[in-house]
């Protein structure tokens, strides 16, 4: 999304670099909405990784773009709570994207008074990570517990962590956390409420999955399309 004024240009979501002589047009530049506190979290899936490594705050960061990725001069940031159950898409839809859109009109409205706010990134403070994708979403059921859970918020709604089911993939999606020991990957319930799965110091209660080829459903559902039984190990 992009939006122009005479003396300045507002970019969001730019996922390819733009040439400095577009950004520098402008009369005062051009500025960049960014979801994350940078210099943490630069990159394409700025919203995932926090909540896939269990950070508890994130937020945005309105800067002016370089050459480098994600790495030029602050101008403001806004941080919001990461709750202990929201995936991304609550963190987006209700808290970063609403902001996104206030943190741009103040930055615009600094710009047009003449407050051209420029803090550099201590970039060996930061971080960098790539795509959060199928690759890295990938349930490992013999982790903690809480990095499985983070890991299946982090993709929810996309790009969806996955186990496997006698061979084929199993996206999860709504979660919940449950006590309970055992067998690591192992069905030990199936219920009107979903299905659970033992991990490393918990269970999860899987809520909503998509079985390889279908849509999305409640986990019941698909146990019983299936005939799931207890004691069937998953991401064989």
């Amino acid at each position: 999304m992009k939006s122009f004024n005479a003396d300045v240009c507002m970019m969001a979501y730019v996922l390819k670099f733009v040439p400095k002589e577009v950004l520098d047009a402008p009369k005062y530049g051009t500025f960049q909405y960014h979801p994350s506190l940078c210099p943490m979290h630069r990159g394409p899936s700025s919203i995932n990784w926090p909540i896939a490594m269990g950070s508890t705050r994130t937020g945005l960061t309105i800067f002016w773009p370089d050459d480098g990725l994600d790495e030029g001069p602050i101008m403001l940031q806004k941080t919001c709570e990461i709750g202990p159950d929201e995936t991304i898409g609550d963190v987006y839809f209700n808290k970063l994207f609403p902001m996104g859109v206030d943190a741009m009109i103040e930055s615009l409205d600094l710009v047009k008074a003449g407050i051209i706010i420029k803090h550099d990134q201590r970039l060996e403070d930061g971080s960098y990570e790539s795509w959060f994708n199928k690759d890295v979403a990938e349930i490992d059921w013999s982790k903690p517990i809480a990095e499985v859970y983070n890991l299946i918020r982090a993709g929810n709604p996309a790009p969806g962590a996955w186990t496997t089911f006698e061979g084929a993939s199993l996206q999860v999606y709504d979660s919940q956390i449950q006590d309970g020991d055992g067998e690591l990957g192992t069905v030990v319930n199936v219920s009107d409420d979903g299905v659970t799965v033992q991990a490393a110091g918990g269970r999860i209660l899987m809520k909503r999955v998509r079985p390889e080829g279908g849509g999305k459903q409640p986990a019941a559902a698909w146990a019983a399309g299936v005939g799931l039984a207890t004691g069937v190990t998953l991401g064989n």
